[in-house]
């Protein structure tokens, strides 16, 4: 798998000093988890990890709880995810996961970023087969043996194991987020997550370079800028980026 998971983390940290922004994203992904998975943490892993999350990105308590509270009836809201795959400049490939109340809206909003790009999107599935689906959660550790037995003797259905600086990086089928994160906890106790996410990671790069690399950025930004997204995966590798 590599690093390749953290090119997301890149092509956010630019938006990343917008709080309003960054706590309208989280707000929404919290809403959407506490409503198809049940509002109590401890009941559900996915929110659970998605609060630890937003509390070390500083996300205030009033932003979670006003999410929680929606999803229990007492908002109106009503949002529903959307994914939008496409080819950017230098023929890269792009999937952008957006959370949305009006489907039609974001899909034009999504388009326009893709055209002012000189960019094109895709239909679904087009792209989303060059990645892999993948839960990761990285925690500080160095005993590889131990969390591949853990994980095991839980019948997770591991994809890799990386051992690295002192951090341990399990990545999974997506589909095994909640078996795999409850079989570290029951076998270590409580665990600070570094990375606890579910993300498309790439299974090759195509390099960006010359005059793409600004489009590339352009189109980075602007969906980013993007109330409705959340997420923007994709497979560049930009020239004279590590």
């Amino acid at each position: 798998m590599g690093r390749a998971f953290q090119n997301r983390k890149e092509s956010m940290a630019k938006t990343a000093d917008a709080k309003t922004k960054v706590y309208s994203k989280y707000g929404r992904e919290i809403y959407v988890c506490a409503k198809q998975g049940g509002t109590d943490p401890a009941g559900n892993l996915a929110l659970r990890g998605l609060i630890e999350r937003a509390k070390k990105d500083q996300v205030p308590s009033h932003v979670i709880d006003k999410a929680l509270d929606k999803a229990s009836g007492v908002g109106g809201e009503d949002f529903s995810p959307a994914r939008y795959e496409g080819f950017g400049p230098g023929s890269c490939m792009v999937i952008v996961e957006c959370l949305t109340d009006n489907p039609n809206r974001t899909f034009g909003d999504v388009r326009a970023c893709f055209t002012k790009a000189k960019s094109k999107l895709g239909t679904p599935g087009s792209v989303s087969h060059m990645f892999d689906h993948c839960a990761i959660l990285a925690f500080k550790g160095d005993d590889e043996e131990a969390t591949l037995e853990a994980l095991m003797e839980a019948d997770v259905d591991v994809t890799d194991i990386e051992n690295e600086a002192g951090q341990i990086t399990v990545f999974a089928p997506h589909t095994e987020y909640a078996k795999a994160k409850q079989a570290l906890l029951d076998a270590f106790g409580e665990l600070d997550f570094e990375v606890d996410e579910i993300q498309f990671v790439p299974q090759t790069v195509t390099p960006v370079a010359g005059d793409d690399v600004a489009m590339f950025d352009k189109l980075m930004d602007t969906l980013n800028d993007l109330d409705d997204v959340q997420n923007v995966f994709h497979n560049a590798e930009v020239e004279g980026r590590a």
